[in-house]
């Protein structure tokens, strides 16, 4: 099969054929249809992810149909239209068993622990577990573009920071979690403020529904969500992970405001510093937020059948796998306002 292969960190990326994977003792093999392009996807390719053995093939958020059934799958048949989270539980310890598989201790990743989607086929380990079943009127491309920046925003504000109607929410951060997340805040009648360095993404979150967009050009970004909504908001999403939006998301919450921190914070030169002063003496909540189980997609899955969510707006383009081999390497980089969803037939 084809796939798009890392030979070590920071290497130029190459499409070049493989072994086609086979299944394993309660997995399946997915033919994959669609699968997006993520800045966690960079990191992999950078060397910041110590799970990422090489050579390597990336690719964490995709979407497809079960073509090879392995021993012991109960749920789930050949032919099926499927994705799954970024996280893949192993299916037996108490946290899967309790519906928590995104903090499974012995889980896998598509793309970090083994290798993932920017390929023609991909395995799924623990199939009863991870995958999550595409409704008829939910094509590919939208269904990939649910596994790591949509759900993972679903989650942060529905199940981690409880978002309520009427709150104040800032996002840090334009990109695909920054933009799913000023969707799915305005859809539970929050007020948005988004902040980026990028004018088109901010365009793109006035057009989902925030009220206000700061551009991150060197102004004291605290002070101006501080004055917009008179004291700070009451939720604020890191959708990037940096020194700087880490802090500019925590300064920029009032008392007892709640930080749902997405956005990595790789350890590239000594650990990040973090305004806990702050967070200490406004008594501020942060949670952290990891993605999001397969036993939680039914309640997205079902907002987005009755068009209350719309993912797919999010998307701005779909490319094959030789352009990803450009894109990758410069990915921390591009100004794109929007999901780059990558066919793997192209």
């Amino acid at each position: 099969m084809r796939a798009l292969v890392l030979d070590s960190a920071r290497s130029r990326p190459e499409v070049r054929d493989v072994p086609e994977p086979s299944a394993p003792d309660g997995g399946v093999v997915v033919r994959v249809v669609a699968t997006g392009l993520c800045r966690s996807d960079w990191h992999a390719w950078a060397g910041h992810d110590d799970g990422v053995a090489f050579p390597h093939v990336p690719g964490h958020e995709l979407a497809g149909e079960i073509v090879e059934l392995g021993p012991d799958v109960r749920d789930w048949q050949v032919g099926d239209r499927v994705t799954v989270p970024f996280v893949a539980g192993c299916g037996t310890c108490e946290w899967c068993l309790a519906g928590d598989a995104q903090v499974c201790p012995d889980q896998e990743q598509p793309g970090f622990t083994y290798w993932g989607s920017f390929a023609e086929r991909v395995v799924v380990h623990a199939a009863d577990t991870n995958l999550v079943r595409i409704p008829d009127s939910v094509d590919f491309a939208t269904a990939a573009s649910l596994g790591c920046r949509f759900a993972t925003a679903y989650r942060a504000l529905v199940g981690r920071a409880r978002v309520a109607e009427g709150e104040w929410v800032t996002v840090v951060g334009a990109g695909g979690v920054g933009l799913s997340s000023v969707m799915i805040a305005r859809a539970l009648g929050a007020r948005v403020i988004a902040v980026d360095r990028n004018p088109e993404a901010l365009g793109v979150a006035t057009d989902l529904g925030a009220e206000h967009v700061l551009l991150a050009d060197g102004r004291d970004v605290p002070s101006a969500v501080a004055e917009l909504t008179g004291g700070g908001s009451h939720v604020a999403v890191d959708a990037v992970g940096s020194e700087q939006t880490c802090a500019d998301a925590i300064l920029s919450l009032r008392r007892r405001g709640r930080l749902a921190q997405v956005g990595l914070l790789p350890a590239i030169e000594g650990h990040p510093r973090v305004p806990m002063e702050r967070v200490i003496g406004w008594e501020l909540d942060v949670l952290g937020s990891h993605g999001m189980a397969a036993a939680d997609y039914p309640g997205m899955m079902a907002l987005i059948e009755q068009g209350a969510l719309q993912p797919q707006r999010l998307i701005e383009r779909t490319i094959g796998l030789e352009e990803t081999a450009e894109l990758l390497p410069v990915f921390d980089r591009a100004t794109l306002a929007g999901m780059t969803i990558i066919d793997p037939t192209r």
